[in-house]
C-alpha cells in the first residue's frame, strides 16, 4: 500500500512538472502539456463569460456561435472538414470564461488550431444562423434548466449572493431579446489578445506557441475586459418547481482569492463514501431516507461560493436533511478532531489531483491558471491544502457562516424556511 501511495505521489508530481511556463505569445498567452498520447487537444479561452456579459443571456448566444461561418470556412464546411480529420469540437460557457475546445490526432494540430482561432478572429456571425440555429438552441438550454431544480437553485443563489458580475445567469432568460448586433458588440470587445489564453494537452509548447503567434498575428490588440470587484449579499428566494425533487440550496459566500481550507470543509461535509454502497465517516453519512445532500464548491478568480444542496422527495424529508446539514455546518466551525481534518484534506487533496485523470477536469483545474499567467500545475494547491491546521480550519467555517446565508428553495410552498433549519 505503501509504495502504491509513494508510487502515485511521484506521478502527480511528475504530471505537474510537465506543464511549460506560461509564456506570452503574440499577446496571448500559452501553456501546454505533453505525455505523448495519440491525441491531442487545445482550448482557447476567452474572458468572455456571463459575469462580462453587458446584456442578459448574450455570453450563451455567442458560446452557441461557435464553430458557425467565418471568413476562411462556411459552418457546414467546419463539420464536413472537422469529421473527414476524426476530431471532435465544442465550447463551453462559465462565468468568466467562454472556452472553445478541440480533440484530434497530434498530426492534425494545424487545422483544428486554425478553426478555433478563425471563430476568434472573423467570425462572420450571419443573421440566419442566428434564427436558424443559435436562438433555437440557446431557448433549449434556458428550457432545460428551468426543468432542473439543481440548475435553478445554483443559478439562483448566484444572483442573491453576488447580485451582477458573477451572479449573471448562464442562460438567456426565457423571452429575450438578443440581436445579432448585440452578440458582434460582445465579440468585438471580448475577442482581444489580452483576454485569450490558450491551453494545450499532447501538444509541446514550442509547436503551440507557433501556430498560436502566426493565428493571432492579426488579432485585435486592445486591453484586458475587467469587471467590478465582486461583493458578496445573500439573501433568500422561493421558487416554484413542478418538476423533479424538492430542493433546498444553503449557501454562503466569501470574496478574495480561494480559500483551501474552505476546499477541505467541502470535503469533509461531502456524504460521498469512499467506499461503494457504505454510508462513510461524513457528519452527513446519516440523511433521512429518500434525501441527499451535496456538497458545492464554486470558487471563481476573486469570490467563492459555498453550500449544500438537499433534495428529497418530500418537504418534510428535506427539513430534516437541511437541518442535519446546517448542525455539520455549525459543528465544522466550532473544531472537528485531528482525524477528520486528515481525512478532509486527504479527500480535498484527491479531488484536486484525480481532475488530471480527464481531460475536461484538465482544462477547468488548470485554464483560470492559465489566464492568469501563473505557474500551470496543481503543486501550489496541494501545498495550500497541506498546510491547513486545526484552527485555520474551524476559523475559515466560522467565517463563512457568520455572513447572511444565500438560502433557495425549489419546489412546493411547504419546503422550510431559513430559520426553520436553524439559519
Amino acid at each position: 500500500m505503501l509504495a502504491a501511495r509513494t508510487s502515485t505521489a511521484r506521478n502527480v508530481q511528475r504530471i505537474a512538472r510537465s506543464f511549460s511556463t506560461v509564456v506570452d505569445t503574440a499577446g496571448v498567452k500559452v501553456a501546454a502539456i505533453d505525455h505523448n498520447q495519440p491525441t491531442s487537444s487545445v482550448t482557447v479561452f476567452v474572458k468572455a463569460g456571463s459575469r462580462f456579459e453587458p446584456k442578459e443571456g448574450v455570453a450563451n448566444a455567442l458560446k452557441n456561435f461557435a464553430f458557425k461561418s467565418t471568413t476562411s470556412r462556411s459552418a457546414i464546411g467546419t463539420v464536413r472538414e472537422s469529421e473527414l480529420y476524426g476530431g471532435v469540437l465544442y465550447s463551453s460557457l462559465g462565468r468568466e470564461h467562454l472556452a472553445l475546445t478541440a480533440e484530434f490526432l497530434r498530426a492534425d494540430a494545424p487545422y483544428f488550431v486554425d478553426v478555433l482561432t478563425s471563430f476568434v478572429t472573423s467570425a462572420k456571425f450571419t443573421r440566419h444562423e442566428f434564427e436558424e440555429y443559435v436562438a433555437p438552441i440557446v431557448s433549449s438550454e434556458a428550457e432545460a434548466a428551468a426543468q432542473d431544480p439543481a440548475t435553478r437553485a445554483i443559478d439562483a443563489a448566484h444572483a442573491l449572493a453576488f447580485r451582477s458580475g458573477l451572479g449573471s445567469s448562464l442562460f438567456a432568460p426565457a423571452h429575450n431579446d438578443i440581436t445579432v448586433g448585440d452578440i458582434k458588440a460582445f465579440a468585438a470587445s471580448a475577442f482581444a489578445k489580452g483576454n485569450i489564453a490558450v491551453l494545450g494537452t499532447g501538444i509541446d509548447q514550442a509547436t503551440l506557441s507557433g501556430l498560436v503567434e502566426k493565428a493571432f498575428a492579426k488579432a485585435s490588440a486592445t486591453s484586458a475586459t475587467s469587471a467590478p470587484a465582486s461583493k458578496y449579499f445573500g439573501g433568500e428566494t422561493r421558487l416554484e418547481g413542478n418538476s423533479g425533487p424538492q430542493t433546498v440550496f444553503i449557501g454562503f459566500g466569501t470574496t478574495g482569492a480561494p480559500s483551501a481550507e474552505l476546499a477541505a470543509l467541502s470535503a469533509h461535509l461531502s456524504p460521498t463514501p469512499s467506499v461503494k454502497w457504505s454510508k462513510g465517516l461524513s457528519p452527513l453519512a446519516s440523511l433521512p431516507e429518500g434525501t441527499s445532500v451535496q456538497a458545492v464548491y464554486l470558487p471563481y478568480s476573486d469570490a467563492t461560493l459555498f453550500g449544500l444542496l438537499v433534495q428529497g422527495s418530500t418537504s418534510s424529508g428535506v427539513k430534516e436533511a437541511g437541518k442535519a446539514a446546517v448542525a455539520a455546518l455549525k459543528a465544522a466551525a466550532q473544531g472537528i478532531k485531528a482525524e477528520e481534518l486528515k481525512s478532509a484534506v486527504a479527500k480535498a487533496k484527491f479531488a484536486a489531483a484525480s481532475a488530471l485523470d480527464t481531460r475536461e477536469g484538465l482544462v477547468a483545474a488548470l485554464g483560470s491558471k492559465v489566464f492568469s499567467g501563473s505557474e500551470a500545475s496543481l503543486e501550489s494547491t496541494l501545498s495550500s491544502l497541506d498546510g491547513i491546521n486545526a484552527a485555520a480550519f474551524s476559523k475559515a467555517a466560522a467565517a463563512l457562516i457568520s455572513a447572511k446565508p444565500t438560502y433557495v428553495t425549489i419546489g412546493g410552498s411547504h419546503l422550510p424556511y431559513a430559520d426553520e433549519l436553524g439559519l
